[in-house]
């Protein structure tokens, strides 16, 4: 599906299922350098158990045209504007990596837009070393084999059938990378990344149940890198539910029936019965 979002045409994956305005809706946010495809699983299940998913391309990523978001907050207003472009009063948001920031903040702006926040293989800060950042600019085709070897807790797919989750990776990235000849979208998301620093601010500003649901062998975003945001929303008498895999940083594809069964429990919840 194809929305005019700030001018832009803004690409979301619904599960092949149409917008019902009598559903819930779910709305959710890649990573750097990745596309709508990484939710696949969780966008299917959701849409085919009672939710409108909105699985994003990010404006100047793959499907969507626009100028690519250059921070946490700049996404952020992207979220925003398709809720009303959308016409949809409420939804909840999910955000993996940098997708998770920018929930984050966008679930802070939007206060009671926002019925639920799933964070997946977040952190605060999520800082990116200085050398992947410029490998990400000078070399990204190495840079993508850093990260795709370290944010993975294996290199084959854990059922060992359909999919070779290193490469499918790699294509996804060059095909991302590819997707944007204006502007080199890897590094712009990891500066963005590096650059946000309105973690404890966006917690304590919620309205919404926080999910955080993390990888125990996660490398890039290792669990007690997410516990300062715990710690904020706690301390600002959120309710938090914190939810630990035992993989990488791509739950979605290292562990997706378990992510999708998190999710979809977490967001059939209703908030007034999730306590801090």
């Amino acid at each position: 599906m194809i929305y005019q979002v700030q001018g832009a045409a803004l690409y979301a994956y619904t599960g092949d299922k149409a917008f019902n305005p009598a559903r819930p809706t779910a709305i959710l946010i890649h990573g750097v350098l990745c596309d709508h495809s990484v939710w696949l699983w969780q966008a299917r299940y959701l849409a085919n158990h009672g939710f409108n998913v909105l699985a994003i391309d990010l404006p100047g990523h793959a499907r969507s045209a626009g100028e690519a978001p250059a921070s946490v907050e700049q996404a952020a207003g992207t979220i925003a504007a398709l809720l009303d472009a959308v016409g949809c009063s409420q939804a909840a948001l999910v955000g993996h990596s940098w997708g998770s920031l920018i929930a984050m903040e966008a679930a802070a702006v939007l206060k009671e837009r926002v019925s639920h926040l799933a964070l997946i293989g977040t952190a605060a800060p999520m800082t990116v070393s200085p050398a992947l950042i410029e490998a990400s600019q000078s070399e990204p085709e190495k840079a993508l084999k850093m990260i795709n070897v370290f944010s993975r807790s294996t290199l084959a797919s854990p059922s060992g059938a359909g999919f070779w989750v290193y490469g499918a990776s790699m294509a996804l990235g060059r095909k991302v990378l590819r997707s944007n000849t204006a502007v080199n979208v890897f590094h712009r998301g990891f500066v963005a990344c590096d650059q946000y620093a309105g973690g404890p601010a966006a917690m304590a500003a919620l309205t919404c149940p926080v999910l955080f649901l993390l990888g125990r062998l996660d490398q890039m975003t290792p669990p007690r890198a997410a516990l300062p945001l715990i710690a904020a929303a706690r301390a600002a008498g959120k309710s938090v539910q914190v939810h630990h895999l035992p993989v990488g940083h791509h739950q979605m594809t290292e562990a997706p029936v378990e992510t999708a069964a998190a999710l979809h429990e977490f967001l059939n919840s209703s908030p007034s019965t999730l306590q801090a």
